[in-house]
């Protein structure tokens, strides 16, 4: 599950953080690296259980209206399409995610006020009514059902932004890249497909994971070389004045560029400039581009960069 660009941005936090809390060594910092990266499929579970406990909480729902003193028909004889949803109650069986819950003590019951919105929400929507009142049932309508909402309302919510920061400081930025996992592992669902099939594993295999050690390493330990590439190549600009996260993020770049010579160029200069975007000001991402343009420029006259 976790892949390049969000070790690139794990990278870039940890190395800022390496230099701002100084008498830090190197390992303690790659282990910080590596344990924030195992904090962002911990976010990858819990976000896969919302789908469930949303679902629960519609059950509860149904139940209470159920016994009221003076049900309605409908209170009586409720639509039970989507608490019956095949599709999350296979999700919510996956050993994997049953023994993330046990360990980590993280439910979505805690949020009820939280569930109670979404769900209101989500049972105004035309993707739930076009759903409910559908008479077509069969287990591809019920996942597809949840991969509309799942975009529709959990994608760009400020509300669970902020459930998630107070439960991890380590999924403060992670949410954006890691909803785009659950998408995909709720597209890779099928029916009759095996539980230890069902989810992603956390690292694709073991190329990332050296990816990740050694562009922090050289990030870290060739920083010296890398400024001075900077410096040479920003005449007209005041290196101490430099905003300091630009100079972390075209640092740690330029530990790619020089180090990862499978990886085209132009996939290194455009995923840092998304980096530098995010997490700098508003003129860096432009201001870095074109560093980093003249930087590859003289390296390459010099002899220095073959890609």
């Amino acid at each position: 599950m976790i892949n390049r660009v969000l070790i690139r941005l794990k990278v870039v936090q940890i190395v800022y953080a390496y230099y701002k809390n100084s008498g830090k060594s190197l390992k303690a910092a790659e282990d910080e690296m590596f344990f924030s990266l195992s904090k962002a499929y911990d976010l990858y579970h819990h976000l896969l259980l919302l789908m469930p406990g949303i679902t629960h909480y519609a059950a509860d729902r149904i139940a209470l209206l159920g016994m009221k003193v003076r049900p309605t028909e409908s209170d009586m004889n409720p639509n039970l399409k989507f608490v019956n949803n095949r599709f999350v109650a296979q999700l919510e069986n996956v050993e994997q995610l049953v023994k993330f819950a046990q360990k980590s003590k993280l439910n979505w019951v805690d949020n009820s006020d939280f569930l109670r919105r979404m769900f209101d929400k989500i049972e105004a929507s035309d993707i739930y009514k076009e759903y409910m009142s559908s008479e077509v049932s069969s287990y591809e309508e019920d996942k597809d059902v949840w991969r509309k909402l799942y975009k529709a309302f959990v994608f760009e919510n400020d509300e669970l932004d902020d459930i998630l920061e107070e439960q991890s400081l380590y999924w403060n930025d992670d949410k954006a890249v890691v909803d785009t996992f659950v998408l995909k592992t709720i597209k890779r669902f099928g029916e009759d497909m095996h539980e230890s099939e069902l989810l992603l594993p956390e690292f694709k295999d073991d190329s990332d994971k050296e990816f990740a050690c050694k562009l922090f390493r050289n990030a870290i330990t060739n920083a010296e070389e890398y400024r001075k590439m900077m410096s040479d190549s920003s005449k007209n600009w005041d290196m101490s004045r430099l905003a300091f996260m630009d100079v972390v993020i075209m640092q740690v770049a330029l530990a790619e560029i020089m180090t990862m010579k499978d990886i085209p160029l132009s996939v290194t200069l455009n995923e840092y400039v998304e980096i530098a975007k995010y997490y700098s000001t508003a003129k860096s991402g432009p201001f870095i581009n074109g560093l980093l343009d003249t930087i590859t420029k003289n390296l390459r006259n010099a002899g220095k960069l073959d890609k």
